[in-house]
């Protein structure tokens, strides 16, 4: 392993705690994408981006989540973060925004997002590229769905994280921050 990240493959990290409505929409973006990188699979195709991808249902690990940051050669983090925008806005942040982002609390486990990725960086593992699929919730409160302005942002999402890693996979070489994602923020579809 690097001082700056392992050099293995790209993580791809869901969060949130999916009994509490859309605080749980990282997760449901990574199961979409590992559902998505299971059929290619089975189909024998290989998917360009999620082939050398690993997804990670990290649920509110926190700390726990940590050896895997180290061992990554880049982390792609979605989660329900406060953006101050309508619900299901999707954004991708990196670098100050990203940190910026994780001081507006969602929810406790943004506690032990910040603290991962500092607990990292402390270490000397953090990955030099470090992005953030962020979601605008709607409800954060018990239950199991998502609200419907959130659900139609999960694809959305998804086309987000496949973006950053096809753009981390074109561009091994750009530092943090300058991985180019496209427009942003982008809305929910109506």
């Amino acid at each position: 392993m690097s001082e700056a990240g392992g050099a293995g493959e790209t993580l791809v990290l869901g969060v949130g705690n999916i009994l509490l409505r859309d605080e749980g929409v990282g997760v449901h973006v990574a199961r979409v994408l590992a559902v998505a990188a299971a059929e290619a699979d089975a189909a024998g195709l290989v998917d360009p981006q999620l082939s050398v991808t690993r997804i990670v249902d990290g649920g509110t690990l926190g700390l726990d989540l940590l050896p895997m940051i180290e061992d990554a050669a880049a982390v792609v983090m979605i989660d329900a973060v406060d953006l101050r925008a309508a619900p299901g806005t999707v954004t991708v942040l990196r670098d100050d925004s990203l940190h910026g982002a994780l001081a507006r609390h969602v929810s406790p486990h943004q506690v032990g997002i910040g603290d991962l990725l500092s607990a990292a960086r402390l270490a000397g593992t953090l990955p030099e590229r470090v992005s953030l699929v962020a979601i605008q919730p709607e409800a954060i409160e018990i239950g199991l769905e998502l609200t419907p302005a959130v659900e139609a942002a999960v694809p959305i999402a998804a086309a987000r994280v496949r973006d950053e890693l096809a753009a981390l996979a074109s561009n091994p070489s750009i530092p943090a921050g300058r991985v180019p994602a496209g427009p942003e923020p982008v809305g929910a579809a109506p």
